[in-house]
């Protein structure tokens, strides 16, 4: 069984976080909070009837899978374009994903942090219509400022987006790229994340930064809790 994790300890502003919850295996693991992700109301919709389901979070048609996509685990980032902690731990979370070859990793936008991550996030999800989403997403994750709008016209257009489609398709495809993150954030706040970066992983909750060692034990640790329900 594993040891839970105090991600608080290398990022004390995060102090009073959970460091660990298995999802839908019991409060006996980890000595933590079990939440149930089968069952766990998301209210997605604003429909009280509607529940979270695991297809719901890891296999959302509208997001792109990153890594391997037939991989055994999942990783889901909540993350905010704006965030310095996602920007600070994006290329380690790069490297583990690349170096295990079979964790599929989907980033879920959460624009929390003002109008300009709402900007950023609706351009990066526009580009999807140009296979362009992982490009976008890399070179506005790897900026240390704080973006602005030109600035993220800048950084996409440097990355090989088609401006001009992109406009045309921010329009065309407004109410789908509103849902999906009408959609992340209903998840997010159903599993009670209060910030980014926030993750699943397999069935664990991990509210917090994790090092590429740790990301590494949580990954073994949802391969044997997969193994354990078989």
């Amino acid at each position: 069984m594993s040891t839970p994790i105090d991600a608080a300890r290398r990022y004390p502003a995060r102090s009073r976080r959970e460091a660990l919850a298995l999802l839908g295996l019991g409060s006996a693991a980890l000595g933590a909070v079990a939440l149930g992700l089968m069952s766990r109301p998301a209210w997605a919709e604003g429909d009280p009837e509607q529940e979270l389901t695991e297809a719901q979070v890891l296999r959302d048609p509208d997001i792109p899978v990153v890594g391997n996509p037939d991989g055994d685990v999942t990783i889901v980032e909540w993350f905010d374009y704006n965030c310095p902690y996602c920007r600070k731990l994006e290329p380690e979370l790069r490297q583990v994903v690349q170096d295990d070859g079979k964790v599929r990793l989907i980033w879920k936008d959460w624009p929390i942090l003002g109008p300009t991550s709402v900007v950023a996030t609706r351009m990066a999800l526009a580009t999807r219509y140009q296979d362009k989403f992982v490009k976008a997403h890399e070179a506005m994750m790897g900026v240390s400022s704080k973006l602005t709008e030109p600035r993220i016209k800048e950084l996409l257009s440097g990355a090989g987006v088609d401006m001009d489609r992109l406009t045309s398709d921010l329009a065309t495809n407004a109410k789908a790229i509103d849902a999906v993150i009408k959609r992340n954030k209903a998840q997010a706040e159903a599993f009670g994340f209060d910030g980014t970066p926030s993750f699943i992983v397999g069935k664990f909750r991990v509210p917090g930064i994790l090092t590429m060692e740790e990301f590494g034990q949580v990954i073994a640790d949802a391969r044997k809790a997969a193994a354990a329900k078989k």
